[in-house]
C-alpha cells in the first residue's frame, strides 16, 4: 500500500511505512518479553551484574532504531541522512559499550 501511494503522496507513504513499522516493533516486543526475562535470569544465576543485561538490550534497540530509521530515509530518497543514522547508530553503540570494554579490561589486568 505504502508503495502504491509513494507515487501520489510521498509524504503519506511514509506515514504508512512509520505505522507498519511501528506495529511490527509492538509485535517484536510482544514476542521476545520471554526470551529477555530468561537471559536475565541467566545473568543473575551466573553472578554477574544486572547492568550487563540491560545494556545488551539498549544496544540491540539502538540496532533496530537505526536500521528501521535508514530504511525509511532510503525509502523517502535521502541517503545522506540514512548515512548520518548509520554513524549515529554506530556512535551510539560505541558510548553504551564503554561499561562492558572497562570491565572486560579490569578482568584482562587481573589474569596477568
Amino acid at each position: 500500500m505504502a508503495v502504491l501511494l509513494k507515487q501520489y503522496c510521498k509524504e503519506q507513504s511514509m506515514f504508512i511505512s512509520l505505522g507498519v513499522c511501528a506495529l511490527v516493533a509492538v509485535g517484536f516486543f510482544t514476542m521476545i518479553t520471554p526470551v529477555i526475562s530468561k537471559i536475565t535470569d541467566i545473568f543473575e544465576s551466573a553472578g554477574l551484574s544486572e547492568n550487563y543485561p540491560e545494556l545488551i538490550f539498549k544496544s540491540a534497540a539502538i540496532c533496530f532504531i537505526t536500521e528501521i530509521a535508514c530504511g525509511i530515509c532510503r525509502d523517502c530518497g535521502e541517503s545522506a541522512i540514512a548515512s548520518a543514522a548509520e554513524l549515529w547508530g554506530r556512535g551510539a553503540i560505541i558510548v553504551i559499550s564503554l561499561p562492558v570494554l572497562e570491565a572486560l579490561l579490569e578482568i584482562v589486568t587481573s589474569f596477568l
